[in-house]
């Protein structure tokens, strides 16, 4: 195994011992090998880790944490590498432990509706493996065939039924974690509802920065006895948005409301052939679920509220196969970017649905005066907009752009009363936003709540926090003054 170029006396110690607790052939210290673990989803920014390491237990998580702490190393969770705010990133390099190989369905139990699972599962395989059995786990982010179930619950992900069903935090009823000392504990189980404090929720979208999760109980939801998918057509953004707003105006609260704008149609169509209208302003993928005699009442209306708003069509899905092809297509949304553009960003705001025209309005002025192109696709029902900025890495001037872009989206999502963040979580990307959403007291209240679990600061240093380096590290140098972490 080649070991990294940083190897001293005392990192041949850490690199024999590292081998002990998973074999030789699980880790990986090359600089070519570690290229592929350098950024995540999002590729602005890059840094890679010391070591990338592929544990297969729990008890092999917990022995490696140790480890790290024995030699002052900090260290970090990653999962599939889908995370779009650097929520992987080795900002301080170290030893990155990369899950993907602990992906066991450990026990489904439809009575109690609950199934146990590995940090590596992919969110997908879980719902190919419930398939018939009348449950379905109810988070379904677009990534779906890609995340795993532990980078869900990092971020506490969202997804297109997130209107109706909720985010990931309301399907968790129990964790394993490794603490950043290197302690297994569980936290709630199967049992709903146990006394005490929330720990399960206070643990879900900490982002790596409390520990490690190693094995998830998720809520089992019954499946809907029946459902109605419709595609609505409209000549403009601005038709579009008016129509959301109707329907929840209306008092109906779709499984699912989503919207494509035009350039994100064309892509889908030269890619897929979906029988999309190349000269609509945008479509929204409208879902609804439930018995058979509400839907298609809801239906219905939904149906009236698009053609009185300016919908040009509204087209229902009458076969099973059809209802799966309108999905492929939200789903396949972001894989068609790269017949478009060498490389993408993806933000993640949040405003309340009825300034949805005026954010798509300001997108597409930062697009112009930043001379980028700019496509929409995103969870219209409750505001979480994702708009894609396409440009080249590989041109620096773009670079810039991009981030002065993204940070104007963001700056005006905030502006409008929302978050700089729905669903994919502060990272490295969004760190500075956190001072315009809340002030001193709360981030004091916050790193406190952070130094608890994490008092050495070496578990996902740099990230969610505008604190100096890691996790309260004014603090934690007060304490432990001239406290190296570097391999």
């Amino acid at each position: 195994m080649a070991q990294p170029a940083l190897e001293t006396a005392v990192n041949e110690q850490f690199f024999t011992q590292l081998s002990d607790i998973v074999g030789a052939e699980n880790w990986l210290g090359s600089r070519d090998e570690l290229l592929v673990y350098e950024c995540d989803g999002y590729v602005v920014e890059k840094r890679m880790p010391d070591v990338v390491v592929f544990p297969t237990s729990t008890e092999q998580v917990a022995g490696i944490v140790r480890l790290c702490n024995e030699f002052d190393v900090p260290f970090l969770p990653r999962g599939a590498g889908t995370s779009l705010a650097g929520g992987t990133l080795a900002m301080g390099g170290g030893v990155m432990i990369c899950l993907t190989r602990m992906k066991q369905i450990v026990e489904v139990n439809l009575r109690d509706r609950y199934a146990v699972v590995e940090a590596g599962v992919v969110n997908v395989h879980l719902t190919q493996h419930l398939k018939g059995t009348g449950f379905h786990y109810a988070p379904d982010p677009s990534s779906q065939g890609a995340c795993t179930i532990g980078g869900n619950v990092a971020t506490n992900s969202g997804g297109p039924h997130t209107l109706k069903y909720g985010v990931t935090v309301n399907h968790v009823i129990g964790l394993e974690v490794v603490l950043p000392d290197g302690t297994v504990t569980q936290l709630g189980g199967p049992c709903e509802e146990p006394p005490g404090y929330d720990l399960t929720g206070l643990f879900v979208g900490s982002e790596g920065t409390f520990g490690l999760v190693t094995k998830t109980w998720v809520r089992l939801t019954r499946d809907p006895v029946a459902y109605r998918t419709m595609l609505g057509v409209f000549q403009t953004v601005r038709e579009a948005t008016e129509a959301i707003s109707a329907i929840i105006g209306a008092g109906i609260i779709p499984a699912a409301l989503e919207m494509m704008d035009q350039g994100i149609v064309v892509g889908l169509e030269e890619a897929f052939h979906f029988g999309f209208p190349l000269d609509a302003g945008a479509v929204l993928l409208i879902e609804v679920d439930g018995l058979e005699v509400a839907v298609d009442e809801e239906a219905g209306r939904i149906i009236e509220l698009c053609t009185q708003k300016g919908a040009r069509e509204v087209r229902m899905a009458n076969s099973p196969e059809e209802r799966a092809l309108l999905w492929k297509s939200r789903k396949q949304a972001f894989g068609v970017i790269g017949r478009l553009a060498p490389s993408y960003c993806t933000q993640d705001g949040v405003v309340p649905r009825t300034k949805l025209p005026e954010i798509l309005e300001f997108i597409t002025e930062v697009g112009e005066r930043h001379d980028l192109r700019i496509l929409n696709v995103f969870h219209a029902g409750d505001g979480n907009i994702h708009p894609i900025l396409l440009f080249d890495e590989r041109d620096e001037a773009q670079i810039k752009r991009v981030i002065a872009a993204g940070d104007e989206i963001l700056s005006k999502c905030i502006e409008l009363g929302g978050s700089v963040t729905g669903e994919h979580g502060i990272g490295v990307e969004k760190i500075n936003f956190m001072n315009q959403l809340f002030d001193e007291a709360d981030l004091d209240v916050m790193t406190d709540l952070r130094i608890v679990f994490n008092p050495e600061g070496r578990c996902s240093p740099h990230k969610m926090l505008p604190t100096a380096g890691a996790c309260g590290m004014e603090h934690i140098e007060k304490v432990k003054p001239g406290r190296r972490a570097a391999l």
